[in-house]
């Protein structure tokens, strides 16, 4: 799988979700925590120009976040990105998670771990919805049919 689209280091959602529980614990201060998540989104493959647009926007969010995404076998593969630093970190996070898993997993992935991560507590109400919302996209998307 070539860029725009992600393709992450982990083999599983649960290895990625457990990864980023151990790098996010690194930091001693949510500061560090959102500095490490925006480095995140500036790693993010670049996506395309002609991608950012209201087909490929996510309703719900406070930002411009933008996804595409693409079946390659029975794997989704996501790309994405926001016009804030803080929600392209964010998108990056969720790419790592489901990017590159099986509709199976995907569904079987629930976003809860956002929560369990403290994710959503320590953003802004907005920001926390808006998270939850690109996760709903994601899980969406990969819903529908092949």
């Amino acid at each position: 799988m070539e860029a725009p689209f992600f393709v992450p280091p982990e083999e599983s959602a649960a290895e990625a979700i457990e990864a980023i529980r151990d790098e996010l614990e690194l930091f001693d201060d949510w500061m560090e925590r959102y500095q490490y998540i925006i480095e995140m989104g500036r790693k993010l493959p670049p996506f395309p120009e002609n991608w950012q647009n209201d087909a490929h926007r996510v309703p719900g969010c406070q930002s411009q976040v933008w996804l595409e995404e693409k079946a390659e076998g029975d794997r989704l593969y996501f790309a994405g990105l926001s016009d804030a630093a803080i929600v392209s970190g964010l998108v990056a996070l969720l790419l790592r998670v489901y990017s590159g898993r099986t509709r199976a997993e995907i569904a079987a992935t629930d976003p809860s771990f956002l929560r369990e991560l403290g994710l959503v507590q320590a953003l802004s109400t907005n920001r926390g919805n808006g998270v939850e919302a690109m996760a709903r996209a994601i899980r969406s998307a990969a819903a529908q049919p092949a």
